[in-house]
Protein backbone atom coordinates (compact mmCIF):
# COMPACT_ATOMS: atom_id res chain seq x y z
CA UNK A 1 0.00 0.00 0.00
CA UNK A 2 1.45 3.34 -1.08
CA UNK A 3 1.62 5.88 1.71
CA UNK A 4 3.16 9.35 1.97
CA UNK A 5 3.51 11.06 5.33
CA UNK A 6 4.56 14.69 5.64
CA UNK A 7 6.10 16.19 8.75
CA UNK A 8 8.11 19.20 9.83
CA UNK A 9 5.51 21.93 9.57
CA UNK A 10 4.92 24.50 12.28
CA UNK A 11 4.89 28.15 13.20
CA UNK A 12 7.91 30.22 12.21
CA UNK A 13 8.69 33.92 12.10
CA UNK A 14 9.26 35.72 8.79
CA UNK A 15 12.80 35.12 7.61
CA UNK A 16 12.97 31.79 9.41
CA UNK A 17 13.46 28.27 8.08
CA UNK A 18 11.72 24.93 8.17
CA UNK A 19 12.49 21.55 6.66
CA UNK A 20 9.57 19.43 5.57
CA UNK A 21 9.89 15.67 5.18
CA UNK A 22 7.88 13.32 3.01
CA UNK A 23 8.38 9.71 4.08
CA UNK A 24 7.23 7.05 1.65
CA UNK A 25 6.17 3.48 2.28
CA UNK A 26 4.88 0.78 -0.02
CA UNK A 27 7.10 1.84 -2.91
CA UNK A 28 10.65 2.91 -3.67
CA UNK A 29 10.54 6.66 -3.80
CA UNK A 30 13.67 6.93 -5.93
CA UNK A 31 11.86 5.45 -8.93
CA UNK A 32 9.07 8.02 -9.08
CA UNK A 33 8.72 11.75 -9.52
CA UNK A 34 7.83 13.53 -6.27
CA UNK A 35 6.23 16.92 -5.95
CA UNK A 36 5.56 19.38 -3.16
CA UNK A 37 2.35 21.40 -3.33
CA UNK A 38 0.70 23.90 -1.05
CA UNK A 39 -2.78 25.21 -0.48
CA UNK A 40 -3.61 28.40 1.34
CA UNK A 41 -7.14 29.11 2.62
CA UNK A 42 -9.43 30.09 -0.22
CA UNK A 43 -6.82 29.35 -2.87
CA UNK A 44 -6.18 26.49 -5.23
CA UNK A 45 -3.46 23.96 -4.57
CA UNK A 46 -0.29 25.03 -6.34
CA UNK A 47 2.94 23.30 -7.24
CA UNK A 48 5.96 24.44 -5.25
CA UNK A 49 8.77 22.11 -6.25
CA UNK A 50 9.39 18.67 -7.69
CA UNK A 51 12.19 16.21 -8.27
CA UNK A 52 12.35 13.77 -11.15
CA UNK A 53 13.29 10.14 -10.79
CA UNK A 54 14.76 9.73 -14.27
CA UNK A 55 17.60 12.23 -13.94
CA UNK A 56 17.14 13.89 -10.56
CA UNK A 57 16.21 17.19 -12.16
CA UNK A 58 14.42 19.67 -9.92
CA UNK A 59 11.94 22.45 -10.60
CA UNK A 60 10.64 25.32 -8.53
CA UNK A 61 7.79 27.75 -8.71
CA UNK A 62 9.00 31.29 -9.32
CA UNK A 63 7.65 32.36 -5.95
CA UNK A 64 10.05 30.05 -4.07
CA UNK A 65 13.06 29.96 -6.38
CA UNK A 66 16.26 30.70 -4.50
CA UNK A 67 14.60 30.11 -1.12
CA UNK A 68 13.40 26.49 -1.22
CA UNK A 69 15.43 23.38 -2.00
CA UNK A 70 14.09 19.91 -2.71
CA UNK A 71 16.23 16.85 -2.09
CA UNK A 72 15.91 13.11 -1.76
CA UNK A 73 17.48 10.59 0.65
CA UNK A 74 17.08 7.22 -1.00
CA UNK A 75 18.36 5.33 2.02
CA UNK A 76 15.54 6.78 4.10
CA UNK A 77 13.00 6.70 1.26
CA UNK A 78 12.28 10.34 2.06
CA UNK A 79 12.07 13.60 0.14
CA UNK A 80 12.76 16.92 1.86
CA UNK A 81 11.80 20.49 1.22
CA UNK A 82 14.17 22.96 2.86
CA UNK A 83 12.45 26.32 3.15
CA UNK A 84 14.51 29.39 3.97
CA UNK A 85 13.71 33.09 4.15
CA UNK A 86 10.09 32.26 4.78
CA UNK A 87 7.45 34.90 4.13
CA UNK A 88 3.88 35.24 5.43
CA UNK A 89 2.64 34.39 1.95
CA UNK A 90 4.25 30.95 2.28
CA UNK A 91 1.61 30.10 4.89
CA UNK A 92 -0.32 27.07 3.68
CA UNK A 93 -0.86 23.36 4.10
CA UNK A 94 1.98 21.62 2.31
CA UNK A 95 1.45 18.28 0.59
CA UNK A 96 3.82 15.85 -1.04
CA UNK A 97 2.69 13.73 -3.96
CA UNK A 98 4.05 10.84 -6.00
CA UNK A 99 3.68 9.88 -9.62
CA UNK A 100 2.49 6.31 -10.28
CA UNK A 101 4.55 5.92 -13.45
CA UNK A 102 8.21 4.90 -13.30
CA UNK A 103 11.04 7.24 -14.25
CA UNK A 104 9.12 10.25 -15.51
CA UNK A 105 10.22 13.84 -15.41
CA UNK A 106 8.39 15.71 -12.69
CA UNK A 107 5.91 18.51 -13.29
CA UNK A 108 4.41 21.20 -11.09
CA UNK A 109 0.87 20.28 -12.10
CA UNK A 110 -1.46 18.30 -9.84
CA UNK A 111 -2.38 16.14 -12.82
CA UNK A 112 1.10 14.61 -12.75
CA UNK A 113 0.55 12.84 -9.42
CA UNK A 114 -1.51 9.93 -8.21
CA UNK A 115 -0.68 9.57 -4.52
CA UNK A 116 -0.94 12.30 -1.91
CA UNK A 117 -0.01 12.74 1.71
CA UNK A 118 -2.29 14.23 4.33
CA UNK A 119 -0.47 17.56 4.48
CA UNK A 120 1.41 19.53 7.11
CA UNK A 121 0.59 23.09 8.18
CA UNK A 122 3.19 25.82 7.74
CA UNK A 123 2.42 29.19 9.31
CA UNK A 124 4.75 32.15 8.85
CA UNK A 125 3.84 34.92 11.25
CA UNK A 126 5.39 37.27 13.77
Amino acid sequence: QVQLVESGGGLVQPGGSLRLSCAASGFTLDYYAIGWFRQAPGKEREGVSCISSSDGSTYYADSVKGRFTISRDNAKNTVYLQMNSLKPEDTAVYYCAADAVLFRLCVLSRRGYDYWGQGTQVTVSS
